[in-house]
């Protein structure tokens, strides 16, 4: 029998000729190779199935901090870390406020100066739009 493609197919028998005239899917004739390999029949004996290689987690040093430090850090309670976190917060509102008083104490009266070289613009207001190119039905 020669196929729609033009490839020719020798049938074995009349039964396999019938069927595949009448169009019949070989992977649902029980019989077939095509329904042996689609059910997984005949396979147990060949191969037995293959085991899957678990990955394993490797910790590694960062460009900032070394392995130790990672370590160190992660065997810490969340207090202690808590607390180191408050103590530089601390210490940078105490950094922020000295650096304050010294500017508010030396930098009054050029303030007012820098102040006005700028005039303050909205951004909804940088360009007035065009009146062309858009839809007319508004």
């Amino acid at each position: 029998m020669i196929r729609r493609d033009g490839k020719p197919i020798w049938l074995g028998s009349s039964k396999a000729h019938s069927l595949t005239m009448q169009r019949k899917k070989p992977a649902k004739l029980v019989w077939t190779q095509a329904w042996r390999r689609l059910h997984k029949k005949g396979l147990s004996e060949t191969t037995t199935k293959k085991r899957t290689r678990r990955t394993n987690k490797i910790q590694r040093a960062v460009v900032g901090a070394s392995l130790d430090d990672i370590k160190k850090k992660a065997s810490e309670k969340s207090g202690v870390r808590t607390a180191a976190r408050e103590a530089a917060l601390k210490e940078l509102k105490q950094k922020k406020a000295s650096n304050k008083s010294k500017s508010s104490k030396g930098g009054a009266g050029g303030k007012a100066k820098g102040g006005s070289k700028f005039q303050k613009v909205p951004k909804h207001m940088n360009a007035p739009r065009s009146k062309g190119g858009g839809s007319t039905l508004r």
